[in-house]
């Protein structure tokens, strides 16, 4: 049963980054040719991260209700399609701001229940978290070279369409393709019982800091996210190049994922020691993006992302199934999810306009003060970790 269940998920992980590989690279770009300028921009992306401080509690408490982890899923995945359908046909700010707004949050909130369905299949089925992760990272990869050429070709349009489209897939293969797996081994917790255990673990501090920790670099992204397809057009690199500089940064991301991860739990190195290093890849990329380099620079840069981006994610997952109990696993990743995806990289985005408007690619400089921060933090974490393990 291993292969099906890990093929099932494999699938569901591709689809899912098929959609954001059209969106986090070319969002900007498509809100650019409404017409918008980078503050709007900066709005728009952060504020359903920001949210996520009231809309991730609330969403996976709602997810928890049902029978199987799969169902919210599909819902989610298809009120997201509907949201990004809208967004394509509507016309100003506050129309496009609300649309976004919905298919965002639908968005975001899958990926964390997506991530605690395999990792209990994972578990159940001995096959390795990282394994369907890295598919998605693929259908990242090809997402991203296929639609610069497909952009350059036809114009922005297409961005809105495709995003519309990934998600309407997810949906489909969330109701027809994911296993059955079951939210509760038992009788359902109440609703109130679901949001007790959340306070609790936002009251633990090694919870918290790792948390602090994993956000920092995950946040850090945000201007990277928001503004780097702009900042590169403006230096002459079009957007079929966009799509291979990103790609280039998955591929290096599916070799961390699919070869150095698995044999960096073989030979026991704990997940500490993979924080430290990305927090220090991080502060290395951002300062050098800071200075608009050259595009062969760009090359190496962007590999960094192996370590800035999927290193810090898996070396994370495995730190807060460490620091908490089985039974609030999901509770714990949901908190993961939502304050570092979430929260701090609402507040990071949402800060990149303004920066993009008054620094330009100078912009990066505070995303390199925040992966700084986030070493300070892993210096905390690593005595907690010690006693854990």
């Amino acid at each position: 049963m291993s292969p099906s269940a890990r093929s099932r998920v494999a699938l569901q992980y591709a689809l899912m980054f098929i959609g954001t590989g059209v969106s986090l690279p070319y969002a900007g770009l498509w809100m650019r040719s409404q017409g918008l300028s980078g503050a709007e921009i900066g709005v728009i992306l952060a504020a359903p991260m920001l949210a996520r401080l009231l809309t991730g509690p609330a969403i996976a408490v709602w997810a928890d209700g049902f029978r199987y982890r799969r169902t919210p899923i599909a819902l989610l995945a298809a009120m997201s399609a509907l949201a990004y359908a809208t967004a394509g046909l509507v016309d100003g700010f506050a129309a496009w701001a609300v649309a976004w707004f919905i298919a965002a949050t639908g968005v975001a909130a899958i990926i964390p229940l997506t991530d605690v369905l395999n990792l209990r299949l994972s578990r159940k089925e001995g096959f390795a978290f990282a394994v369907p992760r890295g598919f998605g990272s693929a259908a990242f990869f090809v997402t991203n070279v296929v639609v610069g050429f497909i952009v350059r070709a036809t114009g922005a349009e297409v961005i809105i369409i495709g995003v519309t489209l990934a998600c309407a897939g997810i949906a489909l293969a969330a109701w027809r393709v994911l296993p059955p797996e079951p939210v509760h081994d038992g009788a359902p917790v109440l609703g109130w019982d679901r949001f007790r255990g959340m306070g609790r673990l936002l009251k633990d501090p090694a919870v918290v800091t790792a948390i602090l920790a994993i956000g920092l670099v995950q946040a850090a992204h945000g201007f990277y996210y928001g503004f780097s397809a702009i900042l590169w057009r403006a230096q002459g690199v079009e957007a079929d190049m966009t799509g291979l500089l990103w790609a280039f940064a998955v591929v290096v991301e599916i070799s961390f994922m699919w070869v150095i991860d698995p044999w960096r739990r073989r030979r026991g190195i704990g997940p500490w020691p993979i924080l430290m290093i990305a927090s220090g890849a991080a502060v290395v990329r951002w300062a050098f993006m800071s200075a608009s380099p050259p595009l062969w620079a760009l090359w190496p840069l962007q590999a960094l992302h192996a370590l800035s981006f999927a290193a810090n994610f898996l070396a994370g997952v495995e730190v807060i199934e460490k620091l908490v109990p089985r039974d609030s696993q999901t509770a714990a990743q949901t908190l993961n999810s939502m304050l570092s995806a979430g929260v701090l990289m609402g507040l990071a985005t949402l800060a990149s306009g303004p920066l993009y408007d008054a620094f330009g690619a100078g912009g990066y400089l505070a995303m390199t003060g925040m992966a700084a921060v986030s070493l300070l933090a892993n210096l905390l974490l690593r005595p907690v970790l010690t006693r854990a393990a």
